[in-house]
């Protein structure tokens, strides 16, 4: 039999996933599961974009324009306008979801064997697309103890090498929840600018961020305009994971005339997808703030029950829909297949992400967990519950 690519044996299984046999399992024996394991809401969908779907006329679904259609990337252009973000269509390739974006940009950007540096813990799949592009992640720890915050620039400092091309971000983070300020992003832009770096942000939680603070994209920071690149999606705007339309911005022309490549080579992206997008935006006001609101109320019944329960330590997301969260356990992978093989409560379980999958340092993230609160408050008091009793009785408990 042919054997399977390097690539292929080396590419990361997702952390976020590998769980799904033993929840099927659970469920196949009757037992209800929480999941906590994955930014999926249960938020409906704008109503303007399910009526595009059930109103699409087409008698011929074509092929679009490689860069994406042009009347659904000038609504995206008045969107960041409408942030103060001086952007026009041009600037804008719509993607296959923001994972395409990213990918896109890795291979556009480095060259094989090039260095990103990462703040840790990640998204997971960070790591996926750059093993795919053939470039190295350099880690920079980032502490439960001090919610996140971004590294000082130092630690920045000391692991760039020859081969360092860039700085890669997520604001608000996915999975911490952390919120970079302006005064950190401009500190960014020193490192960039002085070791002429990109910096990728991937900002697709901009519009959940909480207790008065503001989002700053790196689309703002004037002194490192063509340094930057951003990356967007619909998935959790409009909570439309399955629409698979995202974005990639940038004011570098040599940029975006080159991610273009690539994005010819596959075509064009989803021309149904687009027009659900399309018209999701036309949503009125009262939809963001609503959504806003039950996130807000998730967050501070989660993080707040979190807190209570004995030897938990879970810090406040100040973004996004995620808290990484300390528990007094043995190891988190062990853990999490646990509460899926051998626990349940009421007859129910929850299904949480370990956080070791978002860390690429050995043997970080043991005691961690990711929770996505993305469920309403009722099932949320539920899985919590599930969690809080798992707590007592685990054999590897700490």
């Amino acid at each position: 039999m042919p054997e399977i690519s390097i690539r292929g044996k080396k590419l990361p299984e997702s952390s976020i996933r590998k769980l799904v046999p033993f929840a099927d399992a659970a469920k196949e024996r009757g037992t209800h599961v929480f999941h906590l394991n994955i930014g999926q809401p249960d938020i409906k969908t704008p109503a303007h974009a399910i009526e595009r779907i059930k109103n699409f006329d087409f008698e011929l679904i074509p092929y679009g324009n490689s860069a994406g259609n042009l009347s659904y990337r000038t609504k995206l252009a008045k969107y960041y306008q409408s942030h103060h973000l001086h952007v026009d269509a041009s600037n804008i390739l719509v993607t296959t979801g923001g994972s395409e974006a990213i990918s896109f940009a890795f291979k556009a950007c480095f060259n094989p064997g090039d260095e990103i540096i990462i703040p840790e813990p990640f998204y997971a799949n960070y790591l996926s697309f750059a093993q795919e592009s053939d470039i190295v992640i350099k880690t920079i720890p980032s502490t439960i103890e001090d919610g996140f915050k971004l590294p000082s620039i130092e630690k920045f400092r000391e692991v760039i090498t020859e081969k360092t091309k860039g700085i890669f971000i997520c604001n608000p983070s996915n999975p911490t929840g952390y919120l970079y300020s302006e005064e950190e992003l401009h500190s960014l832009a020193s490192i960039v600018k002085e070791y002429d770096l990109y910096l990728i942000s991937d900002e697709v939680y901009n519009e959940f961020v909480y207790d008065g603070k503001k989002h700053c994209s790196v689309l703002s920071l004037e002194e490192i305009k063509e340094h930057v690149i951003m990356i967007d999606s619909v998935s959790k705007h409009f909570s439309a994971c399955g629409v698979r339309i995202g974005s990639l911005v940038s004011f570098n022309k040599q940029v975006i005339a080159t991610i273009l490549k690539f994005a010819m080579a596959r075509l064009c992206p989803p021309i149904l997808g687009q027009e659900v997008a399309e018209a999701a935006f036309d949503s009125p006001p009262e939809y963001i703030e609503g959504v806003y609101q039950e996130y807000l109320k998730r967050r501070n019944y989660c993080i707040d029950r979190l807190n209570q329960m004995k030897g938990v330590y879970a810090p406040m997301p100040q973004g996004a829909f995620y808290s990484i969260v300390k528990l007094p356990i043995d190891h988190c992978d062990k853990f999490c297949q646990w509460l899926l093989e051998e626990f349940s409560f009421n007859n129910a379980t929850v299904m949480l992400a370990p956080a070791t999958g978002f860390y690429k340092t050995e043997g970080a993230g043991v005691d961690q967990v990711r929770i996505a609160y993305v469920l309403n408050t009722e099932d949320l008091e539920k899985a919590l519950d599930c969690l809080e009793e798992a707590l007592k009785i685990y054999p590897g408990r700490k």
